[in-house]
């Protein structure tokens, strides 16, 4: 029996999965709090930079690694992006429509919302920037959302047969610039998807996170939940649903959160752009740990349904990680990692690690193409590597 298939057993409940991960090396209580007793983390060398002024309106609380605990991320410690700044938006008068290429006009309040069937979902939702600027590698957390199944009311509203796209309006917008010359406008936030995706079972309007009312930080009254799904996609403070004929093709689809790629074609060199959508398969080391048994390095995999994790020091072969705790269900939420270091000796060291989906696909190195021909820094999930020195 390898390490993995102890984990996938494992769910830290219980003398059996307890035995497990000690038969694996890893302290009782690994990865089951933010660090157990006579623990200690050792800070990783290769710090994130300030967030510079430009961002610091956009860019809020972010994820500091060393501080990962449990499988979910505190409300207060959770990230948060806005890209024209935080909104409240008072319940007392809100309503959520559906309009456009419909059959039947909807508007409904939150009360309405919360009467119809309430569904739960365990959600890793990462910015599709994260790791991809030297300041933002915490654009990511862990959480139990809930709200109620955006496709039954989609249905209810009905489509003509023009109707191909749904477009999610945000109550947020903010100054803009359009044509040549530029000519000022206000922009609204929205994000598009196709009537086919948005009819995905999973996808929620969520007025819930941990069990608690949704913050304004995070989109109150009610925001999209698109797991699987990079954040810029679900969207907060919705106000408005809309069926369209054609893709929204406005700021944070067809001109900002724009992945390109250099391209080969009849022997001209070109460049592909493709809107940020789904997310992708990532793994990171979040932290190393001394303990009474020697070292330990910590992590998470997401993006996919996880079917195993490796993991490497100084450049050497890579290693199978034990899995922690039960998959979820539906494969929408990180899976905690850990690796074994045993003794180590002092000086500088490297981690990287790579996880593996259950489809086969692979967390690529830096070299593949898929991350070479990049232009952008979207979408950046290639293996990542951290530095931390052992005294």
């Amino acid at each position: 029996m390898d390490g993995n298939e102890v984990t996938r057993r494992a769910v830290l409940q219980g003398g059996a999965a307890l035995a497990g991960l000690a038969a694996l090396g890893a302290p009782l209580g690994a990865l089951a709090a933010p660090v157990a007793a006579g623990e200690e983390v050792i800070p990783w060398l290769d710090r994130p930079e300030p967030i510079p002024p430009p961002a610091q309106g956009i860019a809020g609380q972010l994820l500091v690694w060393e501080e990962l605990g449990g499988q979910y991320t505190p409300t207060e410690k959770f990230f948060t992006i806005a890209h024209f700044g935080p909104r409240t938006v008072p319940e007392a008068g809100w309503r959520l429509d559906f309009s456009g290429l419909v059959d039947r006009p909807l508007s409904l309040s939150l009360a309405d919302l919360r009467a119809l069937p309430r569904r739960e979902v365990q959600f890793t939702l990462e910015c599709s920037g994260n790791h991809g600027l030297p300041f933002l590698i915490g654009a990511i957390g862990n959480a139990t959302w809930a709200g109620t199944p955006l496709a039954p009311l989609l249905r209810r509203a009905g489509w003509q047969p023009r109707g191909t796209e749904v477009i999610f309006w945000g109550a947020d917008g903010g100054p803009g610039s359009v044509g040549d010359p530029p000519a000022p406008v206000v922009e609204q936030f929205a994000r598009s998807m196709s009537l086919g995706d948005a009819l995905d079972p999973a996808i929620l309007l969520c007025y819930e996170m941990n069990g608690a009312p949704l913050p304004a930080s995070h989109g109150f009254p009610v925001r999209l939940l698109a797991p699987g799904w990079y954040g810029i996609a679900n969207v907060k403070w919705l106000r408005r649903i809309e069926i369209a004929a054609t893709r929204h093709e406005g700021r944070f689809m067809a001109r900002d959160y724009v992945t390109q790629r250099k391209i080969e074609q009849d022997g001209l060199a070109s460049v592909r752009f493709t809107s940020v959508g789904r997310a992708l398969l990532k793994s990171a080391p979040a932290r190393v740990v001394r303990g009474a048994r020697g070292y330990r390095v910590e992590g998470v995999a997401w993006g996919a349904p996880i079917d195993r994790v490796e993991v490497r020091t100084d450049g050497g072969p890579w290693q199978p990680a034990y899995l922690v705790g039960e998959p979820d269900r539906e494969g929408f939420a990180w899976r905690r990692w850990g690796f074994d270091l045993g003794s180590w000796a002092a000086g500088e060291h490297t981690v990287s690690s790579r996880a593996f989906d259950r489809a086969g696909h692979v967390q690529p190195p830096p070299e593949d193409p898929s991350l070479a021909t990049k232009l952008t820094y979207w979408e950046s999930n290639g293996q990542i590597t951290r530095r931390v020195r052992i005294a």
